[in-house]
């Protein structure tokens, strides 16, 4: 082997090899393969300067043996991570992560996952931009001091479980003032006034003499009846007709904020949905001509295009559709967002001959509507403009003048591949000074409305308009907040929860900077500075750390705690102390004031909280009984002593592998966690092996021990416990 390519995904790894020789192995990272630890703070200041203490997860250590083990081997590693700050950054831990200098490396870089664009990768080979991982390290440390140092202050002083970050507090801040905004609406009342002349012809109040009737004009139905009164008794007649052309503008291509936003609004896709398709898009479907990527890289901001991109799309259009729908000359598009990425290209088909029709015979339904989607729309920003004729015709009487619109499509432009699905409006061929006929009139009483709630779109919309955040923050920000139960979502539309209120309005008051939108804003500007060499992210790391470490100090001191225990008249039925009203992760209830020491608690309603189920079994750490609990995950046996003694375990007596643990030989069970069923050794925590996949009948080829599978959004694959070795799931056999 003389190249190794390092990438992120297994995914993209296949896709390159199948454009790439003998000569180069190409291998995936997973991901970020070192990053800050989990169980600390992982930051030290020594002498002014900021030195995170990153570490390799558990997770990801046998991929790091491997990586090293193929490196030492190769003559030339070349890193090959996505253009951005992410995969800038990705890129230089995995150097560290293998022993090598991330700036003596090759770094290839591209916008598409096409043999033309890795092989004009290879040719072009560049540096890894330390100033882009400056940028990352400095969003890295910066939403670490945040959410590690300002949550458990929440926690402390309002409730457990609760968390602040950079981004996401910011975005919560817009939630909740646009619901405090709908609690503070008062409706208004406006009338609104509508007469048919010659049997078909809508018209809406247009004056009233000679004072113009704008939409709020109208305060009461006194006011419009007077109108209405007047105009049943005027003559009209045509007092002028308008006819004019109109052009609508062709949509820009998309960027990663508005192919989320129409994936929303035209496929009902959530942000998060919208980025895993792109994902499978960008790194690799099968086509009419193998797999290979069929959109460029989906997470940016720019809406350039690659000069070749365009001239293949009017080609295309002037061949599909003929001359008139090419504009003279290309069309060139500037993207509006904040510090965007101009380097970069817009969301496009990677080849414009791979059509929508054409996708259908490869890709699954949801990649087709969003490819669909995108094709379309990168064709659409290239053709020309859909041409309206609209009529404006003013029937006036002695006092009274009415206006009625219409609008119909005469070239449809764009519209071609995009679709119109509005019906046209036609107004009657009338004459000026031609009397009409009022057929009927009518006056509605409406009231204003309070201001939506935003939907997922709309809130990055939103987000976008302000400079919150960056393309790869938009759908993670709601994920967490909706995590955090800080969000709920409803018929699409985003609720803050009641604890949401709180958070915000001690962060509002002791905090502001955290919720501000335009600190937000300015700091993402910061990091493009950053990027650019213009700012030193040592200095903008320390100028917001000493401030704002003061604040937290002050914060523990000076801040009330929110925590609600409110008495309720009454004592304890068990030990007689005061009982409290008190707000838990998951509403209020009724506690003895005496916790721990009396655990004495029931439900808001009165009604006895459930308590645990005594068992025979005896506590093999401290003699106590053994209860039955329950938990997220179902019910298991605890020490009735806890908090003293915090032992636990399964109900039912969990399942052992008939293999020993492959690093102290102990026994091998399989064990419950967060994230789903993983095996363990018995031994822990002296032996802390663990296994995230499942057992197979199945021996590894390298060294006898048993193998598992492991389910990847890119496919399964089976795994040695013992080794790590792993070789891809064969495909089952065609009937």
């Amino acid at each position: 082997m003389k190249n190794l390519i390092i990438v992120e995904s297994p995914a993209k790894a296949r896709t390159i090899s199948n454009f790439l020789g003998k000569d180069y192995k190409v291998v995936a990272s997973k991901g970020h393969i070192r990053d800050l630890p989990k169980s600390s703070f992982g930051i030290t200041l020594e002498e002014g300067k900021f030195i995170p203490k990153y570490t390799i997860p558990r997770d990801a250590s046998a991929t790091v043996r491997e990586l090293k083990k193929l490196a030492k081997e190769a003559e030339t590693v070349y890193i090959a991570t996505d253009e951005d700050r992410e995969g800038e950054a990705i890129g230089y831990h995995i150097a560290k992560a293998i022993g090598k200098d991330p700036e003596a490396l090759p770094r290839i870089v591209f916008h598409e996952i096409t043999k033309s664009a890795i092989d004009h990768a290879l040719e072009n080979p560049r540096r890894i931009d330390m100033k882009s991982v400056d940028a990352q390290q400095t969003r890295r440390l910066l939403d670490r001091i945040v959410g590690y140092k300002l949550s458990p202050l929440l926690a402390s002083k309002i409730q457990k479980g609760l968390s602040a970050g950079r981004v996401q507090s910011a975005a919560l801040k817009i939630v909740v003032d646009r619901e405090r905004e709908i609690k503070a609406f008062k409706p208004e009342e406006y009338w609104s006034i509508k007469g048919i002349f010659e049997k078909s012809v809508e018209a809406d109040i247009y004056s009233f003499e000679g004072k113009k009737i704008e939409k709020m004009t109208l305060k009461n139905g006194e006011e419009a009846q007077k109108i209405v009164d007047s105009a049943k008794n005027e003559s009209f007649k045509v007092a002028s007709i308008e006819t004019a052309r109109r052009k609508s503008k062709t949509p820009p291509p998309f960027m990663t904020s508005t192919l989320q936003q129409a994936a929303s609004t035209q496929l009902g896709f959530s942000p998060k949905r919208t980025m895993m398709i792109a994902q499978k898009l960008y790194e690799g479907v099968k086509t009419h001509k193998g797999t290979m990527g069929v959109i460029t890289y989906m997470r940016t901001d720019s809406l350039n295009l690659a000069k070749e991109a365009v001239a293949e799309a009017r080609e295309f259009i002037r061949k599909n559709f003929g001359d008139k729908y090419l504009p003279p000359k290309p069309k060139v598009y500037a993207s509006k967002a904040k510090g965007a990425q101009e380097a970069h290209e817009a969301i496009r088909p990677t080849m414009t001959e791979f059509t929508p029709e054409t996708a259908a015979k490869y890709l699954a339904a949801d990649e087709l509507k969003l490819y669909r989607l995108i094709y379309n729309r990168f064709l659409a920003c290239q053709m020309t403009e859909a041409v309206f004729e609209t009529q404006t015709i003013l029937f006036a009487g002695e006092k009274s003048v009415f206006k009625a619109t219409g609008r119909k499509l005469i070239f449809d432009g764009f519209y071609r591949v995009t679709g119109y699905n509005e019906k046209d409006k036609l107004l009657p061929e009338l004459e000026e000074k031609q009397p009409v006929e009022l057929s009927d009139i009518k006056a509605e009483q409406h009231f204003t409305e309070p201001p939506p709630r935003y939907n997922e779109a709309s809130l990055i919309k939103k987000l976008e308009s302000l400079g919150i955040g960056r393309p790869s923050t938009y759908a993670p920000t709601i994920t967490i907040l909706q995590n955090r139960n800080y969000i709920e979502i409803e018929k699409k539309r985003i609720h803050p929860t009641e604890i949401a209120f709180t958070v915000i309005e001690l962060l509002e008051k002791h905090f502001p900077e955290i919720v501000d939108s335009n600190f937000t804003a300015r700091m993402e500007e910061t990091l493009d500075k950053i990027a650019e060499g213009k700012e030193d992210w040592q200095k903008v790391l320390l100028e917001f750390y000493e401030p704002f470490m003061e604040k937290i100090a002050e914060g523990k001191k000076s801040i009330p705690s929110q925590k609600m225990a409110e008495p309720i008249g009454e004592q304890c039925p068990e030990c007689g102390a005061e009982l409290l009203k008190r707000k838990g992760r998951y509403g209020e209830f009724i506690a003895c004031s005496n916790f721990p020491k009396c655990r004495y608690s029931r439900n808001i309603d009165g009604t006895e909280a459930e308590k645990p189920e005594a068992t025979d079994e005896i506590c093999d750490k401290c003699g106590a009984p053994m209860v039955i609990k329950n938990s997220r995950r179902g019910k298991f046996l605890a020490c009735s002593a806890y908090p003293k003694c915090k032992n636990a375990k399964p109900l039912t007596p969990p399942k052992e592998l008939k293999v020993p643990c492959p690093e102290c030989g102990g026994k091998l069970i399989e064990r419950q966690g967060r994230r789903g069923t993983f095996y363990g050794c018995a031994n822990y925590p002296k032996c802390k092996f663990i296994a995230n996949f499942e057992p197979i009948n199945k021996k590894c080829p390298e060294c006898g021990y048993l193998m598992g599978i492991k389910h990847l959004k890119s496919g399964d694959v089976h795994v040695c416990f013992k080794c790590k070795h792993k070789e891809p799931v064969s495909d089952k056999p065609k009937k």
